[in-house]
């Protein structure tokens, strides 16, 4: 039988949970997942879970925060004057914002905290910081001919 490893295209189930349980994310009840190992197209830790897996099997993994989003990076948290902002906007906690960095390219940050004449914005993932737990499950290793 076969087993999943680097390069395959594998189709899976997940559902993503913080270390309390609390899940975040998941595919069950929807389309499965296909994707492409050593692409980078997910967190690294996810792609090395699958690894080894046959068809059909189920395994639950924690993934240490260094193999998921990282540490939380301070400097990623910055405090905005309401001046700055579009004038027709409001902000509010959860609400999310787009940045343009000096050599143009675009940062995706959320509003963290409102107050009356400030925002606190965090370009961090929401996940940063977090080990996470995954059930997987392997429904399919795509042949490499098929794609």
């Amino acid at each position: 039988m076969s087993q999943v490893k680097e390069k395959d295209t594998v189709v899976v189930h997940y559902t993503g949970k913080l270390s309390d349980g609390q899940v975040f994310d998941s595919s069950v009840g929807k389309d499965p997942l296909e994707l492409t190992l050593g692409l980078g197209q997910l967190i690294p830790g996810f792609e090395k879970g699958l690894i080894d897996m046959k068809p059909n099997e189920k395994k639950t993994i924690t993934i240490a925060k260094e193999e998921a989003y990282g540490e939380v990076i301070a400097e990623l948290r910055q405090e905005v004057n309401k001046t700055e902002l579009p004038q027709d906007m409001a902000p509010e906690v959860g609400m999310g914002l787009v940045s343009k960095t000096p050599d143009g390219q675009e940062m995706n940050l959320r509003v963290v905290e409102v107050s009356e004449k400030t925002i606190i914005v965090d370009g961090n993932h929401p996940l940063a910081g977090q080990d996470l737990v995954f059930d997987l499950e392997v429904l399919e290793i795509k042949d490499a001919t098929e794609a």
